[in-house]
């Protein structure tokens, strides 16, 4: 204990810029390399903070165009398993091919149901666009071109297309 007081004011002066010097930045140096290392706890490949991966290019497309003869010959095995389980716990087997018909058919109702949405719905943009257009014109201002503009409301709306 008696050695700091015993060192005079140039002594207690060199030894502050000696720690200020050197031993302060080899010591933040230290530290900062350490740090990052303390960034990388938890950060395994199960981790649930992490940056996502994008996603593969096969699974970037997740709704891909499908070939209706591949669909129907799926639909079709899936169908005959079905038929055969029934058939082996004793109860009425599937009519395959009639059942098929009908899946398929209800699948085509479904995309015609969306396709009748969409159309009400670009009728309904464009009533709106139309809309807006006269007030422009009754205000002095320059009217928009109704087709482009609803596509671009369409594009807002829904999403890029």
């Amino acid at each position: 204990m008696d050695l700091p007081l015993a060192m005079s004011a140039m002594e207690k002066c060199a030894t502050v810029l000696l720690f200020t010097g050197v031993a302060a930045p080899l010591a933040g140096a230290l530290f900062w390399r350490v740090a990052g290392g303390w960034d990388s706890i938890g950060g395994g490949p199960l981790a649930i903070e992490r940056e996502p991966r994008p996603a593969p290019r096969h699974l970037a497309d997740r709704n891909p165009p499908v070939d209706p003869a591949i669909q129907a010959a799926e639909v079709r095995q899936m169908l005959r398993a079905k038929s055969e389980r029934q058939q082996r716990r004793g109860e009425v087997p599937l009519d395959v091919e009639a059942e098929t018909t009908r899946l398929l058919a209800r699948e085509e109702e479904d995309l015609d149901t969306h396709a009748r949405q969409d159309a009400e719905l670009r009728a309904e943009v464009r009533q709106l666009v139309a809309a807006r257009n006269e007030r422009r014109m009754h205000s002095g201002l320059e009217p928009l071109d109704v087709e482009a503009e609803t596509e671009r409301q369409l594009a807002d709306f829904i999403g890029s297309r």
